[in-house]
């Protein structure tokens, strides 16, 4: 063996949890992530187990989306979804029965519902506890992110904060897992001087960098982004080879915008009689995704072809094959010129697979049994795994980096939404103080305290910013945000001048019940906290 390949999948979602409404649209956002590529990477992993393939792999679960998978309220309402899906399609399996085309697409989606569903039930609705399963047993790596995904080089002015999003984060997968974390996504890969010290303390081993952040490190890395180098400290940060994130990211390039795929936006929400579709509606008088498809991309075309699900996984195949190619010639070409056996770390977000590339599970199935049975250049690791084995490294400063547009902050600091940070700027000074003075809080007192903290770090949540440079849910967004910072300062107000409401404050622990045992502490001042 020439050298290791890493993938790295991030599953990562924002805290969305409506208990005052029946149903909540963008609460769909984590049903259809389930739906679609969640479960079908257990399904896929379950074959590999099966097979007895000693597979590696690593996944990212964000502390938030794990909060949300375990939560009993949102089970209850994904097993709703799956149910409404199972439904629909049987429907659609009536309607489509003299439709040549489309009829067997019909029937396919109803079993893939019936069978996404069966898996569900078959962990006990515990999709976490299904990942931890196969970290158990050896052949998954399970890192985790800051607690909010918070762009940590956007709280570098406040330490205390970017400390909490790092130990409340490495407090709740001990939670959930029953371990320490190893690894960490830095959300968006973001990535500024003085994190490393956090995650010391965190004792966490390593983290990703885009691309640049590892080339431009000072001093240059000998070997580029094929081995990874160590800051002061000893974290080992690795970077994003440019090659395998193309292939598969890439809008002209990448294998998802093949025309033989299934088309993401065609649906048959939009397509059929609104009175047919209306009671399968995450929002009853609104249109929109039910995860049903009959088109293939096609092209840029607006007459989209049906889909012909054959075509597409020997597509998948195709690319599973082409990927190996090049990994193989990648790497075989790169040892050539290092002292010690390349790594190529392939990070994509794992919603690409099965939701936005409906046919990626299937390709990553195919690739991982391609590259386990059918090749002897590489061998499939986790960066764990590989700093294990090779455990001398160079030592360097990583540069400030993300892997957002124009490689730094812009997505998360524009005009759309700068007006998000002087007001997180408040909030987290005044959580300080409030740590500061109650060092010995009654139970009441406490229970505040903790909602002031969960209601700060939600707001410090980067997708919120992002969604509203996106323009994909502004609103939303927006009111996201005022909602937590206005919390927080009802509470500020309430331990500082008025008194604790208690009902109140036991309606807000209900609706945004993240983190239960959060510690305050971890706020204190660097100045004095242990």
């Amino acid at each position: 063996m020439q050298g290791y390949l890493s993938i790295v999948l991030h599953a990562h979602l924002p805290f969305v949890r409506h208990p005052e409404h029946p149903k909540f649209l963008e609460e769909n956002w984590l049903f259809e992530a389930i739906t679609e590529s969640y479960i079908p990477l257990i399904q896929v992993m379950d074959g590999w187990l099966r097979d007895g393939m000693q597979t590696r792999l690593s996944l990212t679960l964000s502390p938030t989306l794990c909060s949300m998978l375990l939560d009993p309220l949102l089970q209850d309402r994904f097993t709703a979804y799956i149910d409404s899906l199972v439904e629909l399609s049987e429907k659609e399996v009536h309607r489509t029965m003299w439709e040549k085309e489309v009829s067997p697409l019909a029937e396919m989606y109803h079993q893939r519902f019936l069978s996404i569903r069966e898996t569900y039930f078959a962990y006990g609705r515990n999709v976490v506890g299904a990942f931890r399963k196969f970290q158990e047993q050896g052949r998954l790596e399970i890192i985790t992110c800051a607690a909010t995904h918070s762009l940590l080089p956007l709280l570098a002015n406040h330490p205390e904060s970017l400390r909490a999003q790092i130990l409340v984060a490495r407090d709740h997968y001990r939670e959930c897992f029953g371990i320490d974390p190893r690894g960490i996504w830095l959300p968006e890969c973001a990535y500024i001087e003085g994190v490393e010290k956090f995650l010391q303390e965190a004792n966490i081993r390593w983290f990703i960098t885009d691309t640049h952040g590892l080339l431009y490190a000072t001093p240059r890395p000998r070997y580029g982004v094929f081995a990874p180098v160590f800051t002061h400290n000893g974290i080992a940060a690795f970077g994003r080879d440019l090659d395998s994130a193309r292939q598969v990211w890439s809008k002209h390039e990448g294998y998802p915008g093949d025309s033989r795929y299934r088309d993401f936006y065609r649906d048959i929400g939009f397509d059929l009689d609104f009175d047919y579709i209306k009671p399968y509606l995450p929002v009853p008088d609104r249109r929109s995704f039910t995860g049903i498809k009959y088109h293939k991309i096609t092209g840029s075309t607006l007459n989209k072809e049906i889909y012909n699900r054959e075509e597409a996984l020997r597509a998948a195949d195709h690319h599973a094959d082409h990927f190996l190619y090049e990994r193989k010639e990648q790497i075989a070409r790169i040892a050539k010129m290092m002292d010690r056996p390349p790594i190529i770390l392939a990070p994509y977000d794992a919603e690409l697979f099965g939701h936005w590339w409906y046919e990626g599970p299937e390709f990553l199935n195919l690739f991982v049994r391609k590259a386990y049975h059918d090749q002897q250049v590489f061998h499939l690791t986790t960066p764990s795994e590989y700093l294990q084995n090779n455990p001398t490294q160079q030592v360097a400063t990583p540069s400030p980096s993300s892997w957002g547009e124009e490689g730094y902050w812009r997505v998360w600091l524009n005009e759309k939404n700068e007006w998000i940070y002087p007001h997180l700027q408040v909030a987290q000074d005044r959580m300080a103080r409030l740590v500061s003075q109650f060092p010995h809080p009654s139970d009441l007192q406490l229970r505040a305290l903790k909602q002031a903290a969960r209601e700060l770090m939600l707001a410090e949540a980067s997708d919120w910013p992002f969604i509203l440079r996106t323009g994909t849910s502004p609103t939303y967004a927006k009111r996201r945000v005022k909602d937590h910072l206005l919390r927080f300062i009802a509470l500020h107000d309430q331990l500082t001048a008025t008194g604790i409401d208690e009902k109140w404050l036991t309606l807000i622990e209900q609706t945004d019940n993240i983190f239960p045992n959060i510690n305050i502490r971890y706020w204190e001042s660097q100045n004095t906290s242990s």
